[in-house]
């Protein structure tokens, strides 16, 4: 049985007068490359030279967010490294139904451009760039 928070954290429909609330979860893109922590660095890399993100999210076969990797970290790497061995264990991650303008504050506040957007359990919803949560909460406004 799902409590209020984790209804709206896995972004179940909702009705009332906030059901259209500017959310994490309303700008959440699931554009951002995804890799299994035995795939190799060079073939990643690839893939994330051919992203809008200068990374990927390394999830387990369910969507579980395991570690994030960074294309400066896999430059340098092998070409048959491991992704998993190159990658910073659990990113900070946020829920699709915290406010818009908190989240991009908060990145702001880290000079961080993008939010990892998970379910409670921690599986992979989407990426929300602090531009868009900015835009969507001064629309809110």
């Amino acid at each position: 049985m799902f409590g209020k928070v984790d209804w709206l954290a896995h972004r179940l429909p909702v009705e009332g007068e906030r059901a259209e609330a500017p959310t994490a979860g309303r700008v959440a893109r699931d554009d951002v490359v995804r890799c299994g922590p035995r795939d190799r660095a060079a073939d990643v890399l690839v893939q994330i030279e051919r992203s809008i993100y200068p990374f990927a999210l390394v999830t387990a076969g369910d969507g579980l967010v395991l570690g994030r990797v960074r294309a400066s970290a896999l430059q340098p790497a092998p070409p048959d490294a491991a992704v998993g061995d190159i990658m910073e264990l659990d990113p900070s991650t946020t829920r699709p139904h915290r406010a818009a303008g908190d989240v991009a504050k908060r990145l702001a506040d880290r000079n961080l451009r993008w939010a990892i957007v998970t379910t409670p359990e921690g599986r992979l919803l989407g990426i929300a760039s602090r531009q868009d949560l900015e835009r969507l909460a001064d629309q809110a406004g």
